[in-house]
């Protein structure tokens, strides 16, 4: 297929750039925070490159008006980042450690005060490994209502604040290396566990989009999932299947 004129980007289009809080944040076991899944599984000898763990990472935690200036440097009009639910709530399901979310929401105050848009993603794969350790994490029931009050908290401390929601990121990703692979938390391969998880996983999806609404609150909400567009070899209709 050849475009022979292309649209222009919208006026209000959001250029941006993303990350994940275990991947930037460090300052894994300050102020309060909780362990997560990841904490603990970069532990394992030859899960990740050359042993390396997330608790330094560029230090985000400590240095984010430092990041926010690089953005705002580069032209970026939105940054999508996510909240660790074991800083929020370190057990995953018990009080709210508030040193925690006010980091979250002097990053937001940050952004804003430099006209960059903020994108929370609520859950990017760091699980608190006391729900892991309590029933199974992804695999327990439980975890369906665990996610939605820990979504409501946030919901409610930065719906003000916050325009743009992203439940889930790419839970095609961390239920397959999950529970197919091996190669991230909870380290198994386990089709049936899997399908479990998965199943969780949607539920717990949809009952945080089912509340987002229920609270009325302004915005746009949805999962986000990993895409990669494939092409046949050729035209064999046994390559195009």
């Amino acid at each position: 297929m050849h475009h022979q004129k292309l649209d222009s980007f919208p006026s209000d289009f959001l250029w941006g750039s993303a990350s994940a809080a275990y991947q930037v944040e460090g300052a894994w076991d300050e102020d309060g925070k909780g362990e997560s899944v990841w904490d603990k599984f970069v532990k394992i000898p030859g899960k990740t490159f050359k042993g390396t763990t997330g608790e330094v990472a560029v230090d985000h935690y400590h240095r984010y008006k430092e990041d926010v200036q690089l953005m705002a440097e580069q032209g970026l009009k939105a940054y999508r980042f996510s909240i660790s639910w074991p800083r929020v709530i370190p057990d995953g399901n018990g009080e709210v450690n508030e040193a925690g979310i006010k980091f979250y929401e002097d990053l937001i105050d940050e952004l804003l005060a430099n006209e960059i848009e903020p994108v929370v993603t609520l859950y990017h794969w760091d699980l608190p490994q006391a729900l892991q350790d309590e029933y199974l994490g992804w695999e327990g029931r439980q975890i369906i209502n665990d996610f939605t009050r820990y979504c409501e908290i946030v919901f409610k401390r930065f719906k003000d604040k916050v325009k743009y929601w992203v439940t889930l990121n790419e839970q095609n990703v961390f239920i397959s290396h999950g529970y197919l692979a091996a190669s991230h938390p909870p380290n198994v391969k386990d089709p049936k566990r899997m399908l479990q998880a998965n199943h969780h996983a949607n539920l717990a999806n949809a009952k945080a989009i089912k509340l987002f609404h229920e609270l009325d609150i302004e915005g746009q909400i949805g999962p986000s999932f990993a895409y990669g567009p494939t092409y046949a070899f050729d035209a064999d209709p046994t390559n195009q299947l």
